[in-house]
């Protein structure tokens, strides 16, 4: 790819200034055309050490509203950053609906200028690749505009410019011994960028390549790639709007006699055997907690379910022994204002546990798959799409070293009314039950068929579902215990074997 670049284009003064003017005023147009649309922008700024990223940042911007944008300098990982996830400090700084995020350089820095430092090792490349492309496809699946823009000059350039800087004490800070290294090493780090853009550069986020060796000319051409690519978004948003939205409920008998059909309910325990086993799996998990937090070891458990399927009371009976130092429990309701602005699974990435803590979540996102596609408030297209979004966030967790579970309370239909109604007789329970936990039994058999689905297409190796018999609360509990505390232990031989 960059062979082929033609790094002496230039342009007169005059010219410049032309387009420069011309496409400014196109620039500040179509920003206010965006953030009317609820269109959310990201633009990537890429490339070689010295190639102007922040002087044709600070260019593109002048045009635009300081209000309807904002600039993400990315550098090493600070300390909390290193206690995540890798996409989880890009997925905090998404932008909302109609507004821009300008990144000067990005998540790209794993696979680049770590890989050359030798942070990221070349075993971990592919997968990192494949999270980058993920990434980058549920944004733009999601309704993001992602404009990639990569900026190259030659070494020879890039040494005078080093050399520039370095003569005063103002400048002289901005080049590190890293980017001296990387220019003694040029034709090296630039194989790794060659490689990055061409395992990169796909139809849903493709890389623009800015010939940066004469400053005005890149400056005219980002001002007028970028213009065009908003303005072809936009109008393909226009051309989308016009077509029929049709809300598929999904009501396939395809899984009807599914994984829930199988499921035990008769399944109990004594009140005297619960309350022996209850205090050991408490204590023993309280201890393990401990361990998680010494070992660094991320927990992320999501509980679903029927309404009243004993989720509360199982996590109740989960965390009585925990530090409360060390866990955070996340009960899940429809999206606010806010949270509508983004990405579906921004929400839920944002409130991902550090390294050695412990996230539980009441309701997760697989609300997209299930209430959004009974409810009508996601099209066929989205929910399908988000099985494999899904799996591919859970995925990145594990891969971070995260243990990913998730919980599915089974009751049967004659038990759910039982303990409606008991919450409706008792006025300390009376809060917990309302009309629209009513109104979703009515479409029981819908459910049925949409958690089935989701079991079936989600539950992996590396992030399985685990069907609860509820009937019996004090088997369903001490059940969520005995799996949680199973798999931490695994976790941590594992974490153990892999330090000796």
């Amino acid at each position: 790819m960059l062979e082929k670049i033609d790094l002496s284009k230039k342009m007169d003064k005059k010219k410049q200034k032309e387009i420069y003017e011309k496409e400014s005023a196109r620039l500040a147009v179509l920003q206010r055309a965006c953030k009317a649309a609820g269109m959310p922008v990201m633009i990537v700024f890429e490339g070689l050490g010295a190639s102007g990223k922040g002087t044709q940042i600070n260019r593109l911007i002048q045009a635009m509203d300081p209000r309807g944008f904002v600039v993400h300098a990315v550098n090493k990982e600070s300390q909390e950053e290193a206690m995540h996830p890798f996409l989880w400090r890009f997925w905090t700084k998404i932008p909302p609906k109609g507004q821009i995020a300008v990144f000067d350089r990005s998540w790209y820095r794993t696979v680049l200028t770590d890989r050359f430092d030798q942070r990221t090792p070349e075993a971990a490349l592919p997968q990192a690749f494949e999270d980058i492309r993920s990434f980058e496809e549920q944004l733009t699946s999601g309704g993001y505009v992602l404009i990639k823009l990569f900026l190259y000059i030659s070494k020879e350039e890039q040494k005078k410019r080093f050399q520039k800087l370095l003569q005063t004490e103002e400048t002289a800070w901005r080049v590190s011994k890293e980017d001296l290294q990387r220019n003694k090493r040029y034709q090296e780090y630039l194989d790794m960028n060659e490689e990055m853009l061409q395992k990169t550069d796909t139809d849903f986020a493709p890389w623009t390549i800015i010939e940066a060796e004469h400053r005005d000319f890149a400056a005219a051409k980002i001002m007028t790639v970028v213009a065009n690519r908003l303005q072809a978004e936009l109008d393909k948003q226009k051309n989308e709007e016009k077509k029929p939205v049709i809300k598929d409920t999904g009501e396939s008998e395809s899984f009807r006699s599914g994984a829930l059909s199988g499921v035990d309910l008769t399944k109990k325990l004594s009140r005297d055997e619960y309350k022996k086993r209850l205090q050991a799996l408490q204590e023993r998990i309280g201890f393990l907690h401990n361990e998680l937090y010494r070992l660094r070891i991320p927990v992320v458990l999501g509980f679903e379910g029927w309404d009243a399927g004993g989720k509360g009371g199982a996590i109740k009976r989960l965390t009585s022994h925990l530090d409360p130092r060390g866990y955070l429990v996340h009960p899940t309701a429809s999206p606010n204002d806010t949270e509508r602005q983004y990405h579906y699974l921004w929400r839920f990435w944002k409130d991902m546990p550090k390294d050695g803590h412990i996230t539980i979540f009441d309701r997760t996102w697989y609300g997209r798959v299930m209430v959004e596609r009974i409810e009508g408030f996601c099209t066929k297209e989205e929910w399908k799409r988000a099985y494999r979004e899904i799996n591919e966030m859970e995925q990145h967790l594990v891969n971070a070293g995260a243990v990913v579970l998730k919980f599915w309370m089974q009751i049967d239909k004659d038990e759910q009314e039982r303990r409606f109604r008991d919450r409706m007789n008792n006025p300390e329970k009376q809060w917990k039950i309302t009309d629209e936990d009513w109104r979703n039994r009515e479409k029981w058999d819908q459910y049925e068929v949409a958690v089935n689905e989701m079991l079936l297409r989600t539950s992996t190796s590396y992030a399985p579902w685990i069907i609860v018999e509820g009937n019996d609360k004090y088997y369903a509990r001490v059940k969520v215990l005995e799996t949680v505390i199973e798999a931490i232990e695994k976790k941590i031989k594992e974490k153990q074997g892999k330090k000796k």
